[in-house]
């Protein structure tokens, strides 16, 4: 038996991405796409149907009120399903969808509302040596994608240069060698390069300190060669002594 259309499409909608606290917008499209495959958006988006003051209620409105509380839990639970757990246990208090839906939104639109902070955020960046550069380049990849959602272009060439100025003083030299090929290279192709001369440094850390544990063992056992020279030499002194 042939399923309806629209199961056929709601099996393949991809479910949004755990939100975590940023990129709220496009998360906050894609949940609502997501719910509206489900038919529950109306519960964020419409009233919910009053029952009558007075008189009897009409079999149709009283299903109608049951379909919406249905409709209503479960569109909570979708929503709260994709949050990251520290904020599933913050937002899971609230009684309705709606209400949870409206104090995402009020919260997290007000905070990107401004791209100065997003701006700031990423002139202001410094990478250090204290953290692997390929993940401090990451991160900065997500402020960047912040800047464009609030409706600023940035330029590759821009983005490449900017990230390369970053790098942390034990890269300079690196850096210098990729201020040549900067105009060459796309952000893709700067992430490559970036993670393979961490590989390398990691290498050559772990080389650098097996070399220097075998050199100390060397040290170890010659100090012991010479111990025990010197112990027999002192033996034998004492022995050419005596039999003097």
């Amino acid at each position: 038996m042939d399923q309806p259309a629209d199961v056929g499409v709601k099996n393949h909608i991809e479910k949004p991405f755990v939100f975590k606290g940023v990129d709220f917008k496009r998360w906050q499209q894609k949940m609502l796409f997501y719910l509206t495959t489900l038919n529950l958006a109306q519960v964020i988006t419409s009233e919910a149907p009053e029952l009558p003051a007075e008189g009897d209620i009409p079999d149709a409105t009283m299903k109608a009120v049951e379909a919406w509380e249905h409709n209503k839990f479960m569109c909570k639970n979708y929503i709260l399903n994709a949050l990251d757990d520290s904020l599933y246990d913050v937002y899971s208090t609230f009684k309705t969808a709606k209400e949870l839906w409206d104090s995402l939104d009020k919260k997290y639109k007000s905070e990107v509302a401004s791209a100065k902070k997003f701006v700031g955020k990423f002139l202001n960046c410094k990478m250090s040596d204290a953290k692997s550069v390929v993940k401090q380049v990451e991160e900065l990849q997500i402020t960047a994608h912040e800047l464009v959602a609030e409706g600023m272009r940035l330029n590759e060439i821009f983005l490449v240069a900017s990230i390369i100025e970053k790098l942390p003083p034990s890269w300079k030299d690196f850096k210098i060698y990729l201020k040549h090929l900067s105009k060459e290279m796309n952000l893709e192709q700067l992430i490559l390069k970036l993670r393979v001369e961490e590989e390398n440094r990691k290498n050559e850390k772990s080389d650098w300190s097996s070399m220097e544990a075998k050199a100390n063992v060397i040290e170890g056992n010659t100090s012991r060669s010479k111990f025990s020279h010197n112990q027999k030499k002192g033996k034998d002194n004492v022995i050419e002594g005596s039999a003097r």
